[in-house]
């Protein structure tokens, strides 16, 4: 007879076929079971007997056996998956090497072959060093391709940009001591003998009231507005990050240098001006430029965030100028493409964001397209975006698109099963999700999309 209950290791019910394991189950009932007597579907000796000498029986020694034998594969797949760990961490910094390695020699060739730096951008710039920087500049064509030029071409621009802060953003009383010493530049010595001082006279340009387009107080008072405007955006720019954010002098320059290139782009583009958002395009530009371990760089990192900054908006500063949203250039008429494209690609899912749930894409598109997904990923997960943004062969913009649409892909079934409200959460606050699986995928869509469709520039 069989006093109490049949205890198998789990590992050995797991072992035996599903009829016998479900035969088991049947010593495992409740006392009350026991008290009925054996379980009817089958006689208590004979089961017992099929587990004996060799089988799952309740013998002590196979239990040992049994226990060793889990010990032994826990400790094997610990050891497996450590081994699978530092491989993996093997291999990606094999890769990082080999990715910087390919980029520096590119970058000290004589003659730079763009179209082979855009490959090794498009798949990630390595941080640190001056690599992003400098390949940045190269993808922006703010540098030329030959090295034999690049000092020429930085000194002629930071000079320029120097002229240009003099002249447009130069307060009012040091616009007239700027007048006045060159003004005295050409007087004789009688100028600065003792006496009186001299009364001069104020040009009615030069005065405070004076509403002439050559006076400069008339046009700092026209940006003051905008200035104000500017300086609150720089504050609210990555609140996380110490290098905008906070009180400290670093914070401080960098904000004051930000907002010398955006007041400037503001008063070089009168149509355009300055539009909310411009700020987080010209933070990750400044942030590379200012971490290059080149110290001659970094230091004019202003002068060369300021002209690629207009070069990366010369593809896309219509998106930003509202008397254009309805044309050819427009917000709309780029977001139109992205539905477009989504179609070509999934037509399933953009019936539903188009008839079902209904979530027109200006509600959380516009945002992704005009800052350039700035504010859908983590600071560090965007600059490695913009290596595939800048390194496009077909521009900045048909990459976007791209990538908007794959964000779309990557959030498919959680679109299909939401509403309105569900998915216009979702697409306002993206999920987070592998940088490098969504570049595959926009990399990846329909080969038959013609990609100058989706570029803005002719």
């Amino acid at each position: 007879m069989l006093k109490g209950k049949l205890k198998l290791p789990e590992k050995a019910l797991k072992a035996i076929p599903d009829q016998i394991g479900s035969l088991l189950k049947g010593f495992d009932d409740d006392k009350e079971g026991e008290k009925e007597g054996p379980n009817p579907a089958f006689e208590l000796g004979e089961e017992l007997e099929t587990f004996q000498p060799n089988g799952f029986g309740s013998d002590r020694e196979n239990d040992i056996e049994i226990i060793a034998d889990e010990e032994l594969e826990l400790k094997t797949r610990s050891k497996t998956d450590k081994e699978i760990g530092s491989t993996s961490v093997s291999k990606h910094v094999l890769k990082v090497d080999e990715k910087r390695s390919d980029l520096e020699y590119e970058l000290s060739q004589t003659e730079i072959n763009l179209e082979k730096l855009q490959r090794i951008a498009s798949a990630g710039i390595p941080d640190g060093g001056s690599l992003r920087a400098t390949a940045w500049k190269l993808l922006l064509g703010y540098l030329p391709a030959s090295r034999d030029l690049w000092e020429k071409v930085l000194a002629e621009n930071r000079l320029k940009y120097a002229e240009l802060k003099e002249e447009l953003l130069l307060s009012p009383s040091e616009f007239s001591r700027k007048k006045e010493e060159t003004r005295g530049s050409g007087k004789n010595v009688d100028a600065h003998t003792a006496g009186p001082l001299r009364r001069h006279d104020v040009s009615t340009e030069d005065h405070p009231l004076s509403l002439g387009e050559a006076s400069a107080w008339n046009r700092f008072f026209e940006y003051t507005e905008i200035a104000e405007q500017i300086d609150r955006d720089l504050q609210r720019t990555h609140p996380e990050m110490k290098f905008f954010s906070g009180e400290s002098s670093l914070s401080k320059k960098n904000r004051e240098a930000m907002r010398n290139i955006l007041l400037l782009f503001a008063k070089l583009n009168p149509t355009t001006h300055y539009v909310q958002g411009m700020n987080e395009v010209l933070a990750p530009i400044y942030y590379v430029f200012s971490v290059d371990t080149d110290e001659q760089n970094a230091a004019n990192a202003e002068a060369d965030s300021f002209g690629c900054f207009v070069r990366l908006l010369s593809d896309s500063v219509d998106h930003f100028c509202q008397q254009l949203d309805n044309s050819s250039v427009g917000i709309h008429s780029t977001l139109s493409r992205l539905k477009e494209m989504l179609k070509v690609n999934d037509e399933e899912l953009w019936q539903h964001l188009e008839f079902t749930s209904k979530v027109n894409p200006q509600f959380y598109a516009f945002r992704w397209i005009t800052l350039l997904l700035t504010q859908e990923f983590e600071f560090n997960n965007v600059l490695r975006i913009w290596d595939s943004l800048l390194s496009n062969p077909f521009g900045v913009q048909d990459m976007l698109l791209r990538i908007c649409c794959a964000m779309l892909l990557c959030a498919k079934g959680r679109l299909l099963s939401g509403d309105f409200a569900a998915n216009l959460n979702l697409l306002q606050h993206y999920p987070e999700v592998s940088v490098e699986h969504l570049l595959q995928v926009a990399r990846d869509l329909d080969s038959d999309t013609d990609p100058s469709s989706f570029c803005l520039s002719p």
